[in-house]
Formats: C-alpha cells, sequence, structure tokens
C-alpha cells in the first residue's frame, strides 16, 4: 500500500520515470520512493523473475522490462522513443562489490551506459517536463586520492577501476549536457547505509554479529567518512530530479560531516545489544583505498535544492533496523 506523498515529490505523479539499477542497493529505494510518489515507473532489469522478489520485498510496483544484453543500445533507443519518460535516474553501478573487477564491464556499466541513456534521450523524451532529463549517481572514489574539502571544482585523481570508470561516466553527462543540451546532475555519493545493503558491508555485518552474538573482525575504525542514511539520498536525488533552473552537472549529496568509523560502529552496537568485547578492532587492516579529507563541501547541494542529509547515525541505524524487522529480513528486535 502506498504512503502519503511528501509534498516535495508532487511533481512525480503520473510523469513517466526510468529507474536503471532499480534491484540495487540504491535504485530499489530511489524506485520505491517514486512509486510511493505516483510516479509511472519504468524498471529495465536483467532478470525478471529475481527482480520481482525484490519489488515485492520492497514494496515497488511498475512496468519490468527484460533487457536484451545483446542489443542494449537499440533497446534503450526503441524504449525512450516509445514511452517518452521525463526522467531517467541511472543508478546503475559496477564495482562496489569487491568481486567485480572486470574492466570491460566497469567502464560499459559506470561509462558506456550513460552515452546510451543521453543519446536515447535526444531520441525521445517528455518536453512538458520541467525538471532534468536524468538523475545520474556518481561516487566519492572519483575523487580518490586527493585530500581538502572535495569540493565539486577539485580535480579528481581516481585510483580506483571503480572510481576510474565512474570519474568516465561523469564526464560523459557533462559533455551531453553542454553539448547537446540535456539537463542532468551527477550527484556524487558518499558512504550511504541503509536497508538492503550487501551482507559484507559495514552496517550489515554489525546486524549479523548481533543476530548470531558472534565476535566481529574490524579496523581501528579511526578513518572518517560522511555516514548519509539511504532515505536521505534517495530524497536529495528526487529533489535534484525537479530542479528546473540551470544548475551545475556535479554536486555532491552528502550531510557535510564527518564520523570516525568506529564512532559509527559503536553507535550501532549500542542499539543492537551488541557487548564491546564482540568488537574486535584492530584486528585486520584499514583497506588501501580509504581516503582522508576534511568534511565534504555541501555549499552546492543547498545553493541547488535549499536542504542537505540531516538524518542521524543513530536515527538511520533504527530506521533500517525497523524496516528490516518489518520485512522479515532477520534483523534483531
Amino acid at each position: 500500500m502506498k504512503s502519503q506523498t511528501p509534498s516535495c515529490f508532487e511533481k512525480y505523479k503520473d510523469s513517466t520515470v526510468i529507474v536503471l539499477g532499480s534491484t540495487g542497493f540504491i535504485g530499489r529505494w530511489v524506485a520505491r520512493t517514486l512509486y510511493q510518489s505516483g510516479a509511472n515507473l519504468y524498471l529495465p532489469v536483467r532478470n525478471k523473475a529475481s527482480a520481482k522478489q525484490v519489488f515485492n520485498r520492497f514494496d515497488i510496483d511498475g512496468n519490468i522490462i527484460e533487457i536484451n544484453l545483446d542489443k542494449t543500445e537499440k533497446f534503450f533507443l526503441k524504449l525512450y522513443r516509445d514511452i517518452k519518460p521525463a526522467i531517467t535516474f541511472n543508478l546503475a553501478g559496477y564495482g562496489v562489490d569487491r568481486s567485480q573487477r572486470n574492466k570491460t564491464d566497469a567502464y560499459h556499466i559506470n561509462s558506456d551506459l550513460v552515452n546510451t541513456i543521453c543519446n536515447s534521450i535526444l531520441e525521445g523524451h517528455d518536453n512538458s517536463w520541467g525538471g532534468q532529463n536524468i538523475i545520474h549517481a556518481g561516487s566519492v572514489l572519483e575523487y580518490g586520492d586527493i585530500s581538502g574539502d572535495l569540493s565539486e571544482n577539485t580535480v579528481p585523481n581516481p585510483t580506483t577501476l571503480y572510481g576510474l570508470s565512474k570519474l568516465s561516466g561523469t564526464r560523459n553527462l557533462t559533455h551531453h549536457c553542454k553539448t547537446n543540451g540535456i539537463r542532468g546532475i551527477t550527484a556524487r555519493l558518499f558512504s550511504i547505509y541503509g536497508p538492503g545493503e550487501i551482507p559484507d558491508r559495514l552496517l550489515p555485518s554489525l546486524i549479523s554479529a548481533a543476530r548470531e552474538k558472534k565476535q566481529l573482525n574490524l579496523t581501528k575504525g579511526l578513518q572518517k567518512r560522511d555516514f548519509t542514511y539511504l532515505g536521505d539520498v534517495s530524497e536529495g536525488l528526487l529533489r535534484l530530479g525537479v530542479v528546473n533552473k540551470p544548475c551545475d552537472p556535479i554536486i555532491n549529496l552528502a550531510t557535510g560531516k564527518l564520523m570516525a568509523v568506529r564512532e559509527f560502529i559503536e553507535k550501532a552496537a549500542t542499539l543492537l545489544s551488541i557487548s564491546p568485547e564482540m568488537l574486535q578492532f584492530g584486528s585486520i587492516p584499514t583497506r588501501t583505498e580509504e581516503m582522508e579529507h576534511n568534511p565534504v563541501s555541501t555549499e552546492r547541494l543547498l545553493k541547488t535544492i535549499n536542504w542537505i542529509p540531516e538524518t542521524s547515525a543513530e536515527d538511520g541505524i533504527k530506521r533500517t533496523i525497523a524496516f528490516l524487522n518489518s520485512h522479515n529480513r532477520q534483523a534483531p528486535v
């Protein structure tokens, strides 16, 4: 059953919206929020049967279309000509899961797909829609090996396959916006947590440790991150989507506040009733790709939509646990 639509999302009601990556961690929450807002959703997926299971679990309904992977470009060109979407949310990505290390796949999904979407938008889109044509999910790893406040004007220096391929996708979108008149924004995302994360991520690992009453091996936790609750990320993406004024093509979507990983863990442990001796801080090394930087600049985000994510870590963790409990996802009560 649909919940009450937030007033700031009224423009999505009855609008045709494509969500790519709708079975993924961020994509499913964006699709869920759009469905609750009354959008006419189109959800291209690789496997229709497995996608239905995800959508049922996350209360999503829409037009599910199985992608022909051998004819991706033709598929999208025809889809856009047929349905003329108002906006596309591109949340497809390859490489967040550390098992995904194929360079060809990384650039195909993180970079080439952006070109395909933009070319398809030129073929067919809803001319009456006043907001953006595309909102594309970028990544903090596009910044790479740099310090400072990570403002959008910083020259990036990515060091990972994921960061390099995501930066290529961001540059593709910026090029199409400048040369072809497409209205689009890359929203650079940071340390997102919430319902639906893959099991080896930080919060799911803590939830699993609480449920199974087992010790958890951890780094020292001294590295600092901008932890952003999934619900805030989804709201920020939708707010950016309805922007109807000229704006910058790259915008950080973050809280602007850093928190040590250890502090986040300890907050979660308290809420999950994990005793301190179960947390084995320093038993594993910190990953080499961990970044050290000042608080993320959110000036451009605030200027563009007069809003920044505000959900505290405690509230975000509580909401995650509540959702998992209510949807029988084995979270501790």
